[in-house]
């Protein structure tokens, strides 16, 4: 059974039956359009029916020999909008108006329109047909026909549902509408500190505002080293374009040598590859100096603020002061121990600037300044007039003695205020380097001793206080005596005649002090050298202050018991004698050494040193007593401190021998020591000179020096004379 047409049924005139359109025009009518041209405007127009509006208001159909109007199929599925999907599939509907509109056979009944043949006129023949040129190739007689397959009309688009895409672009716009809020809240709210931060730190600018070093004065007043304002010259040597020429400029000016400064501008390379743009030239240039520098207005050289260190008094008191970095940071002395107290805090001002030209602070920016706390000062109770004579003094001694070191103490009492403390060999603190580093050493401190004969006092003390000799005492004296496995001798014979205490001061008996030692005892003799200061540190100020040493009881062999009551087997400092000595002045209490005075505050606000320690040794009876057998040793004749002596002025004092010890060990020569005090009466001040004369001859510089620094320091304060009359006689050898 053949299968059913998709064409619609059509009359014997070809019009489709059951259509109320009106038979079509006879043969040779014209029609109204071009055949086979159809318009959107007929696609709009088509009935569900198939037919046009046209064909409904009475368009003639196609007749014989009129041009057939080809008819739109219908699909399968009956889709009435065929036709008007062809017309808008880019007119594919209205291109095969040319072909033919009878139904070929065996095509499944498909109605082709064709246009009907033109008439030629008269007298003109037609062409005759077209013949094959080439011969048809024969049908192959071993393959069946091939069957033309089918044509299955297209299946009609399938729309979308307008309702889902538009549920879905309303959920993608309000996802996208939601992330966007959230991030703006984010932006204005949570990171708003750091966006608003890092914008102000592009264009903010720093400027250091450096803080002043505090000064370090006198007790009067007077400054001892201050900080000046200078400038310091830098370099760049990215953009110095002639080094040798501009070496040859600043030397004069900067005082360095031209090829060092050649040097320094040569181009090197930092750590991270990038060029250095910056070196020191020359610091705490003076200002004068340095705007001639900047009126050369070399390339690459640039002057900026800096600060310097002045000393007025060069080398005075420079062993105490010290001396500052560059930098102003303390490297040695009083500078280094106080540097907390003198350095101050610098300031910065931070504020928004503009870029380019227009680099200046902007009106109404952020701006934020930091003020600059200068350091504080310090008041010494050193006395510059008095230093400085202290230190010509022993200056012109130790000339006498190449290669030695000698050290003077000056205390105040009973304040215990170190008036004066000189060293020699010394340097200018003004220029620190080049030094030698040793000649920078306060010896005060630092510079260890066997004290020798000086330390006896101690030993006449401790007895006094114990009980185990009077001033009335009296003792025979051999020549020499044995402890352990050593002899000790005196200089001055007694020859085993009785001798006075003030005599075996006076002749610095070794045989007596021994003595009255063992009649003390070791314990008790130790106990008293603790109580006069003896193996630790004073405490007076000074960084590195070495604290001596004492030989403990265990370590005590048969000749210590002769060796440690005449000062050997001791270490200690030249300022540990002076206070052990200025205790016997002070009427047997010990005041703690010290130089500061107080600290003065940038506003000026003055605050006192912490009080000095103080403790009890000697009773006032026991104290006075000895300071009147002291008076001997200046006094008797023969005496070893008589050049020590000064005029209309009772004099309390010993003299010394003993060895410089350099890492515990004993160095050539010998170091000669005298410590007294003046008035003997009622003392003012305690005078300690110490000497170290590696080829000997010290003895003579250290009592003389004495004298000297005495002498000027009591008129220098207006001490009178002695009253009372002069020293009383003394008895060596009693009978």
């Amino acid at each position: 059974m053949a299968p059913r047409s998709d064409e619609p049924r059509r009359d014997p005139k070809g019009a489709r039956r059951g259509s109320s359109r009106e038979a079509g025009p006879t043969d040779g009518e014209p029609r109204n359009s071009e055949p086979g041209i159809g318009g959107i405007s007929g696609a709009r127009a088509y009935t569900p029916r198939g037919r046009t509006v046209r064909e409904e208001r009475g368009t003639p159909a196609r007749g014989q020999g009129a041009e057939q109007r080809r008819t739109p199929r219908s699909t399968r599925s009956g889709d009435p909008f065929r036709p008007a999907l062809q017309v808008l599939d880019g007119g594919r509907a209205a291109a095969r108006a040319g072909r033919r509109d009878a139904p070929a056979a065996g095509r499944g009944g498909v109605v082709r329109t064709v246009a009907p043949r033109t008439p030629r006129g008269p007298g003109v023949d037609e062409p005759p047909p077209r013949r094959r040129t080439t011969p048809r190739a024969p049908r192959r007689t071993d393959r069946p026909a091939a069957r033309r397959p089918s044509r299955k009309p297209p299946r009609p688009p399938k729309l979308a549902d307008s309702r889902l895409r538009l549920r879905l672009g309303t959920a993608l716009a309000l996802t996208l509408f939601v992330t966007i809020g959230i991030r703006l809240i984010f932006l204005q709210a949570v990171d708003t500190p750091a966006y608003a931060g890092g914008g102000t730190a592009d264009r903010t600018r720093t400027v250091e505002l450096p803080a002043s070093r505090g000064a370090i004065y006198d007790s009067t007043g007077a400054p001892l080293v201050r900080s000046v304002e200078a400038r310091y010259v830098f370099a760049d040597p990215t953009e110095v374009k002639d080094p040798q020429g501009t070496a040859k400029a600043l030397s004069p000016l900067l005082g360095i040598q031209a090829s060092k400064l050649v040097e320094l501008m040569q181009p090197r390379k930092l750590e991270n590859g990038i060029a250095s743009r910056f070196v020191y030239l020359a610091r705490g240039v003076e200002i004068s100096n340095a705007k001639r520098v900047q009126a050369l207005e070399l390339p690459g050289i640039w002057v900026h603020r800096d600060e310097r260190r002045e000393v007025p008094g060069g080398d005075l008191a420079a062993n105490l002061i010290g001396f500052t970095s560059q930098d102003m940071v303390g490297l040695e002395g009083l500078e280094a121990r106080y540097n907390d107290v003198l350095a101050g805090q610098d300031g910065k001002r931070v504020y928004e600037a503009g870029l380019g030209d227009l680099a200046a602070p902007i009106p109404g920016g952020y701006s934020r300044t930091t003020p600059a706390k200068p350091g504080s000062s310090l008041c010494l109770t050193l006395d510059r007039d008095l230093q400085f004579r202290t230190q010509q003094i022993l200056s012109a001694g130790m000339a006498k003695v190449p290669g030695g070191t000698g050290a003077a103490v000056v205390m105040e009492i009973p304040s215990g205020a170190v008036l004066a403390q000189a060293s020699n060999p010394t340097y200018s603190a003004a220029k620190p380097l080049p030094s030698d580093p040793v000649a920078r050493e306060d010896a005060a401190t630092s510079f260890v001793v066997d004290p020798g004969s000086i330390h006896k006092a101690i030993t006449y003390g401790a007895a006094l206080q114990e009980g185990v000799i009077t001033p009335d005492t009296t003792l025979p004296i051999a020549n020499n005596i044995k402890m352990g496995d050593t002899w000790f001798s005196d200089t001055h014979k007694a020859d085993g005649k009785r001798m006075s205490i003030p005599g075996m001061l006076a002749y610095s008996s070794n045989v007596g002090t021994i003595t009255i030692a063992n009649k003390l005892g070791r314990d008790r003799l130790i106990d008293y050298q603790k109580r006069f200061g003896l193996g630790k540190p004073t405490g007076e100020g000074m960084p590195g202050e070495a604290s001596g040493r004492l030989l403990p009881a265990d370590e005590w062999s048969g000749s210590s018991y002769g060796s440690v009551p005449i000062g050997h087997s001791v270490d200690a400092t030249p300022l540990q004698m002076a206070a052990a000595y200025a205790a016997i002045a002070n009427n047997g209490t010990y005041v703690q050494p010290h130089l500061i005075k107080e600290v003065i505050a940038p506003d000026g606000k003055r605050t006192p040193a912490p009080a000095p320690v103080t403790r009890s040794v000697l009773s006032p009876q026991n104290a006075a007593a000895l300071r009147t057998m002291l008076e001997a040793v200046t006094t008797v004749d023969h005496a070893t401190g008589l050049t020590a002596a000064v005029p209309d002025y009772r004099v309390s004092g010993k003299t010394g021998t003993g060895w410089r010890l350099v890492d515990g060990k004993k160095q050539p020569g010998e170091v000669s020591s005298f410590i007294g005090m003046a008035p003997a009466e009622n003392p003012r001040y305690v005078i300690a000179v110490f000497a170290y004369a590696p080829g000997g001859g010290g003895a003579v510089i250290a009592n003389t020096a004495f004298r000297d620094m005495m002498q000027f320091t009591l008129r220098h304060y207006r001490v009178p004379p002695s009253t009372g009359g002069s020293a009383p006689k003394f008895v060596v050898y009693p009978h």
